[in-house]
């Protein structure tokens, strides 16, 4: 896996306000039709300037570095989260803020892992995407990039106005790791139900600053390694034996995020108790997650969710299930005991819960 150093043909800016890295990793935003117009088809990103010419009104140094070759956000996984974690520290200090461009599906996974890969972070970095490709007529793709583009140099008396892992998509601004896709045919494609905005974009851009991170206090530290062990168990009602325990007992599973009803609540069948049992025992953590969109997990507030908390597994509050995967590979990926990886799963570290219940 490699990044290709991209040219951008303009004259870069005499007094420049600032400096952008611009991540190409793939995904509709960097589509056009080919020759017959019948596919779609990566173009060269040294051409962007063209594609987007309001480029050149910026104040910025502007470069380009891009995934070759490009993906799918489908495909997608630890190694790029890794390598994008990578690629940031190595340009940390050359540059005021960084915009990733990325497919939609699974934008939140990757904005939630670099998150905690990020250990105070003090400077933007912004990821973006399409819903319509940007060699389209009506595409979203300038939009978005432009406008990412600006809150990622947007600095006030020196400072970032948001040194944080975030999303900006259609008009708004959200944390990263507090996001969730919604939707594949509207350009509101991503929603925040349990974390307001951190900016909406109408004639100028708002910034909600009393919900955004604070610059942090110590120098920025990047971790290099998750546990892809993991897997999801999302319940619904006749949910049966054979296919949790077949998840439970897999080879090698680490963690598990259990995707629950309302505030965390679960089955009690006895079956179903024996098998969570024996997992805890067996050293697999697991992570309780509410299905709902808003709201959060209330371990033992109901009889059917005292017995998870009587076990040893760990209320994720109100985190969003993409965050608690990404979590769960962090911190299980830690050199901590037992113990410390619950105790660190339970606590608020990016952001990404309200509070610990």
């Amino acid at each position: 896996m490699k990044f290709l150093k991209v040219n951008i043909n303009t004259a870069a800016p005499r007094d420049p306000e600032a400096s952008i890295l611009l991540i190409y990793t793939g995904g509709t935003i960097g589509m056009v039709s080919d020759k017959e117009d019948q596919h779609l088809v990566p173009f060269d990103f040294s051409e962007v300037i063209h594609r987007v010419p309001e480029m050149r009104q910026f104040k910025v140094m502007l470069t380009v570095l891009s995934l070759d070759p490009p993906i799918d956000s489908s495909n997608i996984g630890v190694e790029h989260w890794i390598k994008l974690a990578q690629v940031i520290q190595v340009n940390y200090q050359e540059y005021d803020g960084f915009v990733i461009l990325h497919g939609t599906d699974t934008m939140a996974y990757s904005a939630s892992a670099l998150s905690f890969l990020l250990e105070n972070l003090g400077k933007p970095v912004i990821f973006t995407g399409a819903q319509v490709p940007i060699g389209r007529m009506r595409t979203d793709a300038r939009r978005n990039l432009i406008t990412a583009m600006e809150i990622a140099s947007a600095y006030r008396s020196g400072k970032p106005l948001v040194p944080e892992v975030s999303i900006f998509f259609n008009t708004v601004l959200l944390r990263g790791n507090r996001s969730t896709k919604v939707e594949s045919r509207h350009f509101n494609a991503f929603h925040s139900g349990k974390y307001p905005q951190l900016a909406k974009a109408g004639i100028d851009i708002e910034y909600n600053r009393s919900v955004i991170l604070p610059p942090p206090t110590e120098p920025l530290r990047i971790y290099q390694e998750l546990e892809s062990q993991v897997a999801v168990l999302k319940l619904f009602p006749g949910i049966n034996k054979t296919l949790i325990e077949a998840i439970l007992r897999a080879k090698g599973l680490k963690g598990l995020v259990l995707e629950t009803f309302g505030a965390g609540n679960a089955p009690t069948y006895p079956w179903f108790l024996k098998l969570l049992r024996e997992a805890v025992d067996r050293g697999i953590t697991i992570l309780n997650v509410s299905q709902c969109e808003e709201g959060e997990v209330h371990q033992g507030q109901y009889e059917t969710s005292y017995y998870l908390k009587e076990m040893g597994v760990v209320s994720g509050s109100d985190i969003s299930t993409e965050a608690a995967v990404t979590k769960l590979m962090f911190v299980l990926a830690q050199n901590l005991t037992p113990q410390e990886k619950v105790t660190l799963l339970g606590k608020d570290l990016r952001g990404e819960m309200s509070r610990r219940s």
